[in-house]
């Protein structure tokens, strides 16, 4: 009898165990329901290969808790201090396929807080951003603006911290899940940092799009490319791709 007492308090035991570890899966797959992760590539003449990656952990049907990071560091950029930026964010869908999200950013690097002329840090700027989405049955598009401003002042003596306004905006036509075209205009001003006189537009890029998308595999893959409204420069190109799960 007493074996079977043993015996009995372990199977109670192991099953208690069974149904806690059920009960954390069963939760974890809802957790996992909840979240989203997107990685992109992105390449263009003035950042050079830019990767970057966002992710959303809904909190409620309309709300997402959000964080984005972007590894500036290729190209032009690897001369700023490998330059990288990480921010946080809500995304709030006010209607349908619409949806407004408010980040703030921080980079490490030099650019802004001496103007390139100082070591890299962490808190060389902070960046309030705020991202619009569209994304309807035959329309898509985005908005996006951003501040770049100095969080540290570690310009030398004669030099300047910088800042920067960059904001796009692109809209396009969806001919079917798999194939959509449309426009992009994108504006890159320094603003000058510490020397607000020396505030000028350093591109301002408007032409065409194209995008391949795979609704069934989350892919997709776009190509913008026109003219340089600024004097001096001839054309742009823009190429990204990237991937949801």
């Amino acid at each position: 009898m007493k074996k079977m007492t043993t015996l009995s308090k372990n199977i109670a035991v192991l099953s208690c165990l069974f149904l806690a570890l059920i009960s954390t899966t069963v939760q974890g797959q809802e957790d996992d329901d909840r979240f989203s992760f997107t990685v992109a590539l992105n390449s263009d003449q003035f950042f050079g290969f830019a990767p970057s990656f966002s992710g959303a952990y809904a909190v409620s049907p309309s709300t997402d808790l959000t964080f984005y990071g972007i590894l500036w560091s290729g190209g032009t950029g690897g001369g700023w201090g490998n330059w990288t930026e990480f921010g946080i964010g809500a995304n709030f869908t006010v209607a349908d396929g619409f949806g407004i999200n408010p980040n703030i950013g921080v980079t490490g690097g030099n650019l802004l807080s001496s103007g390139v002329e100082g070591p890299a840090i962490f808190g060389d700027g902070i960046v309030p951003n705020l991202i619009l989405s569209l994304d309807k049955q035959y329309v898509e598009g985005e908005g996006y603006f951003g501040y770049y401003a100095p969080l540290r002042n570690k310009a030398p003596e004669g030099g300047t911290t910088l800042s920067y306004i960059h904001y796009w905006a692109n809209l396009g036509y969806k001919v079917s899940p798999k194939f959509s075209f449309g426009a992009h205009f994108e504006e890159l001003i320094n603003s000058g940092g510490s020397n607000v006189e020396e505030s000028t537009s350093v591109y301002q890029w408007l032409g065409p799009y194209i995008q391949f998308s795979s609704p069934k595999h989350s892919i997709f893959a776009r190509l913008s490319a026109g003219g340089d409204l600024v004097s001096g420069n001839d054309s742009f190109f823009k190429v990204s791709t990237g991937f949801s799960f």
